[in-house]
């Protein structure tokens, strides 16, 4: 018999969720450990809460393959994907399963790099990258098993108010998967959305580029007014709860050198404010939903675009030079122990840092390419997941 939670969802995609959850805090902690801290081991407490969600989610979604695959219903396998002629799984699971496997292979190659190399000089070293890749697995992996269930509802001989409830909880478990899928996607680009980039044409290009293709996918996936809202507003929630937390703990610099002297967790990085474009999206959409998609890119792009440069541009600048940002509620005095913490450009824009209006205004011309690029294949996607019923 498959485990079910109290509202009929099967456990493992309740499992699928919370491990999300797990590997992105994990993350973060982690990035704030190397901020504060510096060298870190194999089993360090953020390695652990990692390993944690990659255990979680392959144990639960490996449970779920075989127990479909032996012991599943006739309409059970119907409704799955057969793999190798053996196999039942729903897609979210294998993607949870190979995710789970990528980010447990990463562990011992991310500390043989460390004992080779020393401390990452970037986020996206190798074994990083492929942790990444199998953090991304088992976050898609979460969003795609809960949009399968929500999509199967349809079909079930169930009460108005039992479908009713249930679609409810599964809306909010896609927007927390959702939520946490967007926040890697943050994490990923995050040394080039800097506040001290912020006044910089790059800043807008990559967040033009990375940002549309999964907030329309969103949009485009279930049948909800505010669903880009509510999902900006998780990724907003977990960036503000872990600068927020983390800092209040303890932490010393163990690699030198040690130029600025701390004695606890430097936080990580107050969050983009996509969650002003994201109303303006579903505000949009939900206005002209009647137009196909190729009208829609234009003005869903364009949209994006201007709200998030006007929002961006100013926060950016509030966030860089204003001392009301140097405290513990938007954390702009956080700053890496071996830095200086005298630097003449720590709390001002240094003229590498600003571009001259012709330059601004053509990044600006090709952030605008990439944002109508990007906003039609995430609505093209968001497309593909609507239909996903296995």
């Amino acid at each position: 018999m498959p485990l079910r939670a109290n509202a009929g969802i099967p456990v493992y995609i309740v499992a699928t969720v919370f491990s999300s959850f797990c590997v992105i805090t994990g993350l973060i902690w982690d990035i704030c450990w190397h901020l504060s801290i510096g060298r870190d081991g194999l089993l360090s407490p953020p390695h652990l809460v990692i390993y944690l969600g990659a255990v979680v989610a392959g144990l639960f979604s490996g449970y779920e393959i075989l127990r479909k695959s032996f012991w599943g219903s006739k309409v059970e396998k119907a409704e799955s994907v057969k793999i190798w002629g053996i196999f039942y799984s729903s897609l979210g699971a294998l993607f949870c399963v190979w995710g789970a496997l990528a980010m447990l292979t990463s562990a011992p190659f991310d500390d043989w790099w460390h004992n080779t190399y020393g401390l990452d000089v970037t986020i996206l070293s190798p074994p990083h990258t492929v942790l990444i890749l199998g953090i991304i697995g088992i976050q898609f992996g979460a969003m795609v098993s809960v949009l399968a269930v929500k999509n199967q509802l349809k079909f079930q001989t169930l009460s108005q108010s039992v479908k009713k409830n249930k679609d409810r909880i599964l809306f909010w478990l896609f927007a927390l998967s959702g939520g946490f899928l967007l926040t890697i996607w943050f994490t990923l680009l995050s040394e080039e959305l800097g506040r001290m980039e912020s006044h910089r044409s790059s800043y807008y290009i990559f967040g033009a580029a990375a940002f549309p293709i999964l907030l329309m996918a969103i949009g485009k996936a279930v049948i909800h007014k505010w669903a880009i809202t509510a999902v900006a507003a998780v990724y907003t929630a977990l960036m503000l709860g872990t600068l927020w937390i983390i800092p209040l703990f303890p932490a010393e610099p163990k690699l030198g050198p040690i130029l600025n002297h701390i004695d606890h967790y430097q936080a990580f990085q107050f969050p983009l404010m996509l969650i002003i474009p994201a109303i303006a999206l579903d505000f949009l959409r939900n206005r002209f939903a009647y137009l196909n998609d190729w009208k829609l890119t234009v003005i869903l792009g364009s949209a994006f675009l201007l709200v998030f440069f006007i929002v961006q541009w100013y926060v950016g600048g509030f966030l860089m030079e204003s001392p009301y940002a140097r405290n513990w509620f938007f954390g702009s005095n956080s700053w890496y122990f071996g830095s200086n913490p005298d630097w003449e450009y720590r709390f001002k824009f240094a003229p590498f840092m600003l571009e001259s209006t012709p330059e601004l205004i053509k990044g600006l011309g090709i952030a605008l390419i990439a944002s109508l690029i990007s906003t039609r294949i995430g609505l093209s996607w968001g497309n593909w997941m609507f239909k996903i019923q296995r």
